[in-house]
C-alpha cells in the first residue's frame, strides 16, 4: 500500500501547486483535479519504465507483469475512481441546488 501513498501524495501536489496557481492568477486557468491526474498518470508512466527496465529482486518469484499490476495499475485506478466518484458527487450536489 505504499504505492498508493506514494500517488496520493503526487496527486495532491499537483491538485495544490494549481490550486497555488488559479489563486495567483484570480481566476481558474486549469481544472485541479485533471491536473493532480496528469501528475499521476506522468508518474505511472515513469514508475512502469522503470519496473520494465530493472531486473526482479533476487529471491522473490514476481515478474514484471505482477510488479506493474501492484505497484502501479492499482493505485492509479483507485485514485482515477476517486476523483470520478468526487466529481459525480460534485456534480449530484449542484444538480440538487
Amino acid at each position: 500500500m505504499g504505492a498508493l501513498l506514494f500517488y496520493t501524495v503526487v496527486f495532491f501536489l499537483g491538485y495544490f501547486a494549481i490550486h497555488g496557481l488559479n489563486v495567483f492568477a484570480r481566476r481558474i486557468l486549469i481544472n485541479r483535479r485533471i491536473a493532480g491526474l496528469g501528475g499521476v498518470l506522468v508518474m505511472a508512466v515513469f514508475h512502469g519504465y522503470k519496473i520494465i527496465n530493472s531486473p526482479p529482486p533476487t529471491g522473490q518469484a514476481i515478474d514484471a507483469i505482477y510488479a506493474l499490476a501492484y505497484y502501479v495499475v492499482f493505485p492509479v485506478s483507485v485514485i482515477v475512481g476517486v476523483c470520478i466518484y468526487m466529481t459525480w458527487q460534485e456534480k449530484r450536489d449542484c444538480d440538487s441546488l
